[in-house]
């Protein structure tokens, strides 16, 4: 490190109360093992700021956690060195309000025409309905992710085949039903685009690039379609249950803005700051159970990595009265 580094370790170290050594040699292997390269001294500088108040928020967070009060941990993740306004601007998309958000899915979904009940636990990534998780990058188009997430779900139920669809496609693609690239999009709108286009190719041959481009979809290398979605009761989770627990993986919208959220690590996150209706970021409903503490949970795939959260995965609380929205606009494609 640059002598004027090390000059502004020791100022963030002295404004921090913490020992120098200890914070340089904790940022230096941090910066190892998420290779970050900085374009500058000053970048750095703000970027180390940043990283050094997050550490000490994770810090007291997870004390409060050992002592009982919380029931999920912080950890220091690839996204550690972003303020909360960075983070938000980056891999969310603008909140919109999900109850002026159109519902136009079939009614009489499959979920509700099965008889049985839904299991008391499940998880689709166990039984082989799940890709591995994937990375939006620095795009908002989480809603990408979590449409492919669903598709996939629904295309491995009916032909017993696990296809990586393309997320780049529907960002290229899908702009005249209503989706904005990496700008922001609704599940919804891709399924509508999907039973119009009537193709979607794989990820392996139309690749996830981070931003969009003129749509080049072939429809000679479609590997799926579908033929209409369900919309999921909206702010009903016994409903969403049902639809996890009967039909598979589905596309749901999360209020993903709250610090907590940003360097989640494991456990079930419980955020009561979280809103039920002003919504940012699309996600997939993958399972859900209860801990052996007696703590409800829908387990959650999200599009940041697996060096993210429980791999790239995350417990969201379930039977909190809808907390963050996860029952808010959940929907899921029928093949």
């Amino acid at each position: 490190m640059h002598t004027f580094s090390v000059f502004l370790l020791l100022c963030v170290a002295t404004a921090l109360s913490v020992p120098t050594y200890p914070l340089f040699n904790q940022w230096s292997q941090w910066k190892v093992k998420y290779q970050k390269d900085y374009l500058s001294s000053e970048d750095e500088l703000n970027k180390l700021l940043t990283w050094s108040k997050n550490l000490e928020t994770v810090r007291k967070h997870n004390e409060l956690y050992a002592q009982g009060k919380k029931s999920y941990t912080l950890a220091m993740n690839h996204m550690a060195d972003l303020s909360s306004e960075e983070f938000k601007a980056l891999y969310l998309v603008p909140k919109f309000d999900a109850t002026k958000v159109p519902r136009k899915g079939k009614a009489a979904g499959e979920h509700r025409q099965i008889k049985n009940d839904p299991p008391s636990e499940i998880d689709w990534v166990r039984k082989g309905h799940v890709t591995a998780v994937k990375n939006q990058a620095q795009c908002g188009s989480c809603w990408a992710f979590s449409s492919t997430g669903s598709i996939e779900g629904a295309v491995k139920r009916a032909t017993g085949k696990l296809i990586s669809f393309s997320e780049q496609q529907l960002v290229d693609c899908s702009t005249a039903f209503g989706n904005h690239g990496c700008n922001g999009g609704i599940m919804d709108n891709s399924f509508n685009y999907l039973i119009h286009n009537k193709g979607l190719e794989s990820e392996a041959s139309y690749p996830y690039e981070a931003q969009k481009k003129e749509c080049r979809y072939k429809k000679a290398l479609s590997k799926g379609t579908i033929s209409s979605f369900t919309d999921v009761s909206q702010f009903d989770e016994k409903d969403l249950k049902r639809a996890v627990g009967l039909v598979g993986p589905v596309s749901i919208a999360i209020d993903a803005s709250q610090f907590s959220f940003h360097l989640y690590d494991s456990g079930v996150y419980d955020e009561e700051d979280c809103s039920q209706t002003m919504l940012n970021h699309g996600v997939l409903a993958v399972g859900y159970g209860t801990t052996p503490e007696g703590l409800d949970y829908w387990k959650v795939k999200n599009s940041w990595t697996n060096t993210w959260g429980m791999e790239g995965y995350i417990l969201m609380s379930r039977n909190k009265d809808n907390q963050c929205g996860v029952a808010t606009v959940a929907s899921y494609p029928i093949v």
